[in-house]
């Protein structure tokens, strides 16, 4: 008896056709949830950054698209871009390998450690990123987001 075979399809997915055998499950099995990447970890910061800003400036922020890119599609040669604005479409997009690639190494002292700066670094160039599109200052942005009571 054969089961119904799950897959998740998104654009990695449909490339793992191999040999004419069909799409691949998942590695977790079909009862359990699919594995976090990092793509969807990154792409799920940004969202939430976003969301987060937009609630902040929502006359500033509400025709804007937020957009995650592995690498700028056409790369400049003196200096390495971890976001591009456009201000005149209102859409900003991040680079999610050279944030994630070049960022400086920490210490390995525990995966909610690590999880915690990784969230924190993204958060900045998201803030970063948005603060350039609106001509302010990141700090300006959310003054109390980072604040203690």
């Amino acid at each position: 008896m054969s089961r119904a075979r799950r897959a998740r399809v998104t654009d990695r997915s449909r490339r793992r056709d191999r040999h004419g055998r069909g799409l691949r499950s998942s590695a977790a099995g079909p009862h359990l949830p699919f594995l976090r990447t990092r793509v969807d970890l990154f792409d799920d910061i940004v969202a939430a950054t976003a969301d987060y800003l937009r609630e902040a400036w929502p006359d500033e922020l509400a025709d804007t698209s937020f957009e995650v890119a592995g690498l700028p599609a056409e790369p400049d040669r003196t200096r390495v871009e971890r976001w591009s604005v456009d201000r005149t479409a209102g859409r900003v997009v991040l680079y999610r390998l050279p944030i994630e690639r070049l960022a400086p190494s920490q210490d390995r002292r525990g995966a909610a450690e690590d999880e915690w700066n990784h969230r924190v670094l993204v958060e900045g160039y998201v803030f970063r990123a948005v603060a350039d599109l609106l001509g302010k200052d990141p700090w300006e942005l959310a003054p109390d987001r980072w604040r203690d009571g």
